[in-house]
């Protein structure tokens, strides 16, 4: 038997041979693509690519080599492209992102709108990141209509709950996003204390039926499964909406469930005080425009690509980011409707459009994508 280190020292030897070729290698990407870039001819040749891998592989003696060359090539091949798009990049192919930037945003003559009535956790978000800066504010029924009022002319802005941290994404703002052509400029967390509001003078003893927006309630799911199973809960359009119904029907058995505000506003009582199974319940709302503009300073870019459905073409465009050092701080996929099993993401990277690093992944998404659209940089 070999001793080990007598082994290891010709796997050394080994790897610097691989590195060699490597280098080797890598040095013919670059002319690869000082060719392309001269000729505007693509990085991503997938017909190209995939009969290469299937003739590299049958070199393997048997499937588990098959299928470890495959592997090693792929990562190659990828590694070359990220190559290629660097040099891409640094000779003048950017991603045509359209977008203006300024030093800041003059909200004072603006109008904004919000989905829900006077009271919503909506526009609590407005009030929040406006500061009340703003010409003028309005309430719209249903998250469509407030994108509607911008492409209408009515509105400059729209605040949309976007996540929470309890109970996820809002599934139809992300598919609203990817319908209409808007940019976002802007997000707002808010700190969300559900309340159990009721009339003047009822008593949780009182209560029989709760009204609230569905996403308010799966937030109190452990509240009202666990201590009042008995009570029917029913789904309006809003929580604002939900405590004014209370207070106009006036009924000492009904509740609603939404902030210590509305309580307030529709001179309503408190019943009980941050209901939610989360205390550090937050929702992140986003402000959104028809105009393509970022602020300079900007440090979180949230983009929607469209991509093959086949094995490895997630890992494919995410090492864009990857290779060119950008954190990805979230991922949410959605379904293409019209599409059997095909799906859109939506992801959130650090960085500002102006980055270096950046445009090189850009260039690389651009190429490997279907289709690629930068939702806003804020």
């Amino acid at each position: 038997m070999r001793d080990l280190s007598d082994i290891r020292q010709e796997i050394d030897r080994v790897d610097q041979g691989i590195l060699d070729l490597f280098n080797k290698r890598m040095e013919l990407t670059s002319q690869v693509a000082e060719y392309k870039i001269s000729t505007g001819k693509k990085v991503f040749d997938k017909g190209r690519e995939e009969e290469k891998l299937a003739t590299l592989s049958e070199y393997g003696k048997d499937q588990f080599q098959k299928q470890a060359i495959k592997e090693l090539y792929t990562q190659i091949m990828s590694i070359s492209r990220k190559k290629q798009f660097r040099l891409l990049a640094k000779g003048g192919q950017v991603f045509n992102n359209d977008f203006v930037r300024v030093e800041d945003f003059d909200f004072s003559d603006s109008v904004v709108c919000y989905q829900g009535v006077t009271g919503a956790y909506s526009q609590l978000a407005m009030e929040a990141f406006f500061n009340k800066e703003y010409k003028e504010a309005f309430h719209v029924d249903s998250w469509r209509d407030a994108m509607d009022a911008i492409f209408s002319g009515r509105a400059d802005y729209a605040v949309l709950p976007i996540e929470n941290s309890n109970v996820g994404s809002i599934e139809e703002n992300f598919d609203l996003l990817s319908e209409y052509n808007v940019s976002i400029v802007g997000e707002q967390i808010l700190k969300i204390n559900h309340a159990l509001l009721g009339v003047k003078g009822a008593k949780i003893s009182d209560i029989k039926r709760v009204y609230s927006h569905p996403k308010a309630i799966a937030q109190c799911d452990a509240y009202i499964r666990e201590k009042h199973m008995d009570w029917d809960v029913i789904n309006l359009h809003n929580t604002a909406v939900a405590a004014a119904k209370v207070f106009e029907d006036k009924d000492i058995s009904q509740a609603a469930i939404g902030s210590t505000y509305n309580a307030t506003l529709y001179n309503l009582d408190v019943l009980e005080e941050n209901i939610q199974d989360n205390k550090n319940n937050e929702t992140r709302f986003i402000i959104v425009s028809k105009d393509k503009k970022y602020k300079a300073d900007s440090s979180q870019i949230s983009l929607m690509l469209e991509i093959n459905n086949t094995a490895g073409s997630l890992y494919r465009i995410l090492s864009n980011l990857i290779f060119n050092g950008i954190n990805m701080n979230r991922i949410e996929s959605r379904p293409i409707k019209g599409v059997s099993w095909q799906y859109r993401f939506f992801i959130d990277i650090d960085g500002n459009l102006m980055d270096e690093a950046v445009s090189n992944a850009l260039v690389g998404l651009n190429e490997e994508c279907e289709k690629v659209r930068i939702l806003g940089n804020y």
